[in-house]
């Protein structure tokens, strides 16, 4: 199988759900790949249908990390199959990245100029960096990641859009397996792919209401390589690597990136 068709064959096909991928098969530099049916993300999972949840039942799925704020989750609480355990882990308050206000109106009441939306989303991967609730978030993700042990428990994360809250939580979790960082990213970006006919259908009512809106609406519901960059800029300048970042900043120790490697490698 090539790269592309790998990476296509990640998207997992629901009903109404978006944006939802296995990070099964992706591989460290000594060789190894992370298991399939054991970790998922996603974007909201408030429009699951019953086969949807049926869908996830049989896949494994034991786990629910929301990285929503609590104003995000009472508008729109999960829909989970029975048995699933649901944690709450917001990594802000808000929702500052507006994704949530962009799948409820089409031309968003959104705090800042509505033109602004790339600048905005620069300004939103650094405070995922710098604010104390984004890391707190972060290491207690790690605590869950690391009570998924259970041979082919599937843990979903995922947070409205599944790009840049849970982009970031991908990029922890991969590189503390040991992915290389090139291969991170094309996870990342995989996103454009995964919700590209969504975004498609969003930004053509933008265009009857709006047009002058469309770019700015984009850049709220894609993800983009000066995003990440921004994010490993201000993680050089918080702890000089992303390894000290992990290691210092959501205080997971080598002990515990040794025992999440032997959960999600094979």
């Amino acid at each position: 199988m090539d790269n592309a068709t790998q990476q296509t064959h990640r998207i997992l096909n629901l009903e109404e759900g978006i944006n939802f991928r296995e990070l099964g098969g992706y591989e460290t530099a000594s060789g190894k790949q992370v298991k399939y049916h054991k970790i998922l993300r996603s974007a909201g999972l408030n429009k699951l249908t019953d086969n949807d949840l049926k869908f996830l039942s049989d896949y494994g799925l034991k786990t629910d990390v929301d990285f929503r704020s609590q104003s995000e989750i009472d508008k729109s609480p999960d829909r989970l199959p029975s048995g699933t355990k649901y944690i709450s882990l917001p990594v802000f308050r808000e929702d500052l990245t507006e994704a949530s206000k962009i799948q409820e109106s089409v031309i968003p009441e959104i705090d800042f100029d509505p033109r602004n939306g790339y600048e905005h989303m620069l300004g939103v991967y650094k405070e995922m960096i710098t604010e104390d609730q984004s890391k707190k978030a972060y290491r207690n993700f790690f605590d869950e990641l690391l009570g998924n042990s259970n041979d082919r428990d599937v843990l979903l994360f995922h947070c409205s859009a599944g790009k840049d809250r849970t982009g970031m939580g991908a990029v922890f979790f991969l590189y503390s397996l040991g992915i290389p960082l090139p291969t991170i990213k094309q996870d990342y970006l995989l996103t454009n792919q995964a919700s590209k006919f969504y975004v498609a259908d969003i930004l053509k009512e933008v265009e009857k209401r709006d047009a002058s809106l469309v770019e700015s609406i984009r850049a709220l519901m894609t993800v983009n390589e000066n995003y990440l960059s921004v994010a490993e800029k201000a993680i050089k300048e918080t702890s000089g690597s992303l390894a000290n970042y992990i290691r210092n900043e959501l205080h997971v120790s080598d002990n515990q990136v040794s025992d999440l490697q032997k959960i999600y490698l094979q």
